[in-house]
């Protein structure tokens, strides 16, 4: 059974249309990405699954007792007191946090139901410590060791340490943990939204946007954290590596239906070329027919077969009325019923001057998102060439304050070097040194001769707020034409009005597109680019990946796009902090982005253990637990199997954690990894079969 299904949703708002017959089905465990340009109603679809929003019209089942937890893309404001609720079920919403509380209970809150239980525990616990040990034969202790049990059964010796480690994969510190939520920045604060979230541990999660204001680092944790998570999921997200590694199914949406494609983004590209070559290929053959058709009609509108030319000709006239409302590609989709449901077709046939005119008037349908066809092809891994970036023994950072050093680094025509690091190591900082805006501390950096430099800045600070686009554009080409200007915008995707707008209006992803069409008339032969994708939905994503693909100079590369990454660079530069605590350095690896993962899987990173593994807790309390009751005359034979079965719990912890640590960072064969995998489940069963015996012997 589907844990949720919709069908026929329309959601408007006023006299807009947002959906249009969205119909839908999310199965259990399913791994669904929703894909979609800005503005079509992907974060409006969310609301209402969840039941934040009702729709205007149409019908949603959601399965019985399903939780949902639900990450928004707009997460808070400056005059919210409350973290909005993140969990919802069949019967409503969850519970709003007060700001005042610390990131440790925000998140501790997630156990709530286990948080009572444990008191009621503890306080059953002390009552039994008062008591004659005559008296722990009674229902106490059988009271007693349902609760423990129960409170075993659902993990609340684990939950510590899950707690922990959620909070350390997503980048928090142990000094963060007492800090309240009202102090930690808007990044920080989605950070612990997140954690919170994954503590809820749901049957579906529904993230929007999830990995926004997560570096690298934290985005591969929660790649692995979901690549093991049981729930299902269906997840926005602009990060297409993102994308590839957590998703088997995308949803391509549009106003009155969704495309749904198998397999990953990857995958989706090829599937969608085709798909849309398929429906061209469909229209030139569909149109032909109609012509021909048409012609027919010519010939015997006044002769012996008036009656049926005419009957061709009404529904001609109806079929070109349809297509010319609802598009090529939803006629084809949809059956007469559900056309005659949605648009108005005349009931008076056209003339066959006027039919004439509108069927050539009809254009094949256009996919706004369709791949560039440098999609799957990376940059060319270029050795040789001039010297473009030279640097030696430099420190960069600002005085009484260095944020990294690099011993030796080589730039040359044509390659691009991607530069990685947590937030706040340099980077930035490092390219204003290129640019000359900053002195390095140590060392020099030499620039190669001839250079045009062009540079994207995260801020966008070289716009003016109150020039138009077309004025903007005027400051690089002066000597351009209004429709030289238009002609260059529209493939930045700014069509007709749009070129008038100001900038002070324009969206970040609206900035970034200006920015970059900008550079690339600049005839810089030298880029420097600093996260040109922040705020760019995934059409304009392919947009710069495209240009960029084309681009023949040389790029230095700031971004946590790991898709375009792995397209375009020949070097990889990571800031990695010192294992000594000095300054961090930068260390360099020439090769593509799969190189470089290949040779940091081979070396070993640092391990994710999953919420299955035993705590020190737990070990503590059951050796404790077997201390309190071996005082009630168990039989030796009894007390001999107990401590069989603890040595064995102890062998297989042991060995669940090693194999634990090898499917944290699995080798690249597939049939080692379902090895590795049937390992894993074997001693799992194990570990529960011992713990049974070990509970039921403690019973008696």
């Amino acid at each position: 059974m589907s844990l949720i299904t919709a069908l026929e949703l329309w959601k408007s708002y006023g006299h807009e249309d947002i959906l249009q017959g969205i119909s839908l089905s999310i199965p259990p465990q399913a791994r669904i990405a929703l894909l979609g340009a800005n503005g079509i109603g992907k974060t409006t679809l969310l609301k209402l699954l969840i039941g934040e929003e009702a729709p205007t019209s149409g019908k949603i089942q959601r399965a019985r007792n399903l939780s949902i937890g639900y990450l928004p893309q707009e997460r808070f404001s400056d005059s919210d007191d409350q973290i909005p609720s993140l969990s919802a079920s069949a019967s409503g919403l969850g519970v709003n946090i007060s700001l005042s509380t610390t990131l440790w209970d925000y998140c501790l809150s997630a156990f709530q139901e286990l948080l009572s239980l444990e008191q009621e525990l503890s306080t059953l616990s002390k009552q039994l410590e008062g008591q004659p040990i005559i008296y722990h034969t009674e229902p106490w202790l059988e009271k007693y060791s349902n609760l423990q049990h129960s409170f075993e059964a659902r993990g609340g010796y684990d939950y510590l340490y899950q707690t922990r480690q959620v909070l350390q994969g997503l980048g928090f510190s142990e000094k963060d943990y007492s800090m309240p939520l009202e102090h930690l920045s808007s990044g920080q604060l989605t950070r612990a939204m997140l954690a919170h979230l994954l503590l809820l541990n749901p049957s579906l999660l529904i993230l929007d946007e999830p990995t926004n204001h997560l570096d690298i680092q934290a985005v591969q944790w929660l790649e692995s954290f979901l690549n093991r998570w049981k729930g299902a999921l269906l997840l926005v997200s602009h990060d297409r590596y993102f994308l590839d590694k957590v998703c088997n199914v995308i949803w391509d949406m549009f106003p009155d239906h969704i495309e749904v494609y198998h397999g990953n983004y990857s995958a989706y590209l090829e599937q969608r070329e085709l798909r849309w070559q398929f429906r061209q290929n469909s229209f030139k053959t569909e149109k032909e027919r109609m012509e021909k058709e048409l012609a027919y009609i010519r010939r015997n509108i006044a002769a012996q077969n008036t009656t049926q030319a005419k009957g061709k000709l009404r529904r001609l006239s109806r079929q070109i009325e349809a297509i010319e409302q609802l598009g090529w590609t939803a006629f084809q989709q949809k059956n007469w019923l559900q056309i005659s449901q949605q648009v108005n077709t005349s009931q008076s046939m056209m003339s066959i001057e006027e039919a004439e005119r509108r069927l050539r008037a009809l254009t094949p349908p256009q996919d706004d998102r369709q791949p560039h066809p440098f999609h799957l092809q990376m940059r060319p891994l270029s050795r040789s060439g001039d010297i473009i970036l030279r640097a030696q023994r430099v420190v960069v950072g600002y005085p009484n304050k260095p944020l990294f050093y690099a011993e030796e680094l080589l730039l040359r025509r044509k390659e691009c070097a991607a530069l990685l690091g947590a937030n706040g190591t340099g980077k930035s900082t490092f390219l204003k040194t290129i640019l000359q805006q900053l002195p390095p501390l140590e060392g020099e950096i030499q620039l190669g001769a001839s250079l045009q430099i062009g540079y994207f800045a995260q801020t966008h600070e070289d716009l003016n707020p109150e020039s138009s686009l077309l004025e903007e554009i005027s400051k690089v080409k002066p000597d351009w034409s209004v429709l030289q200007i238009r002609k260059h915008l529209a493939r930045f995707l700014f069509i007709g009005d749009d070129v008038y707008k100001p900038v002070k209006v324009l969206s970040g992803g609206e900035r970034s597109r200006l920015v970059l069409s900008k550079l690339m008339l600049a005839e810089a032969n030298f880029l420097l680019l600093d996260e040109p994708t922040n705020h760019l939905d995934i059409p304009s994503q392919e947009l710069l990946q495209a240009v960029l693909a084309e681009y023949t100079g040389t790029l230095l590369l700031v971004s946590h796009d790991r898709f375009l990454i792995n397209l375009l660079a020949t070097q990889v530069w990571e800031i990695k902090p010192s294992p000594d605590h000095s300054i961090p350095k930068l260390e360099v690896f020439n090769g593509s982005y799969q190189e470089y993962l290949q040779r940091e899987d081979s070396l070993g990173k640092p391990q994710m253990v999953s919420f299955t593994a035993q705590t020190q807790e737990k070990k503590d309390f059951r050796l404790q637990k077997a201390r309190k009751n071996r005082q009630l005359s168990i039989s030796r034979k009894k007390q001999d199997r107990l401590e069989e079965i603890e040595a064995m719990i102890e062998k297989l912890e042991a060995e669940q954690q090693e194999l634990e640590d090898a499917l944290a960072h699995p080798p690249t064969n597939y049939e080692a990894v379902h090895q590795l995998g049937e390992r894993y489940e074997r001693c799992q069963a194990e570990l529960e079969e011992a713990y049974r015996e070990w509970g039921l012997l403690m019973e008696e």
